[in-house]
C-alpha cells in the first residue's frame, strides 16, 4: 500500500476517556504499524542549514480524532461488514494492552471474538471518500 496517492487519507481515532499515557501509547502503537504497512509514508532524511541530519518523518497528515470505546467498536464492526474491505485497518484493543510481548498478545487475542474486544484506538488508511464516510463527523482529539 503506497502513500503517494493524494486520493488516500489516514486517520487515527482514540478513546478520549483513556488516561493520557494510554492515549499516547495507543497513538504510538498504531503509528508504528502504519509506518510499517504503508509504503512511502515516511519521507527521506533531511538536513538543516548546519548540515545536521533529521530522520524522515511522515509525509502525510495523520489527524488524531476523538473517539469513544463504543464508537470505535461500532466502526470496527462496520468496517468488517460493509464496503470498506479495501482500507488498511489497524486496531489496538484491551487484548494488546493486557500483554507484555507479541507472543502473549497473539495468545490473548485468540481468546476473544471480535465483538468481545474493547478497542482503545483504530487507525484507518485508504480511499479518502471511504475514510470521510466513516469519520466525517468525529472531532479532533484536543
Amino acid at each position: 500500500m503506497g502513500s503517494e496517492n493524494s486520493s488516500n487519507k489516514c486517520v487515527i481515532i482514540i478513546d478520549y476517556l483513556l488516561p493520557i499515557g494510554l492515549i499516547a501509547n495507543t497513538a504510538a502503537v498504531l503509528s508504528l504499524t502504519l509506518g510499517k504497512k504503508i509504503d512511502g509514508i515516511i519521507g527521506a532524511d533531511v538536513y538543516d542549514s548546519s548540515n545536521h541530519k533529521h530522520t524522515g518523518i511522515t509525509n502525510i497528515p495523520i489527524p488524531i480524532l476523538k473517539g469513544t470505546k463504543e464508537g470505535i467498536r461500532d466502526m470496527r464492526m462496520r468496517i468488517v461488514k460493509e464496503e470498506f474491505f479495501n482500507l488498511l485497518v489497524v486496531d489496538f484493543s484491551n487484548a494488546a494492552q493486557m500483554t507484555k510481548n507479541y507472543e502473549d498478545y497473539t495468545e490473548k487475542l485468540a481468546q476473544f471474538s471480535t465483538e468481545e474486544l474493547q478497542y482503545l484506538g483504530i487507525a484507518l488508511y485508504g480511499e479518502k471518500k471511504s475514510i470521510n464516510k466513516l469519520t466525517g463527523n468525529i472531532p479532533l482529539l484536543k
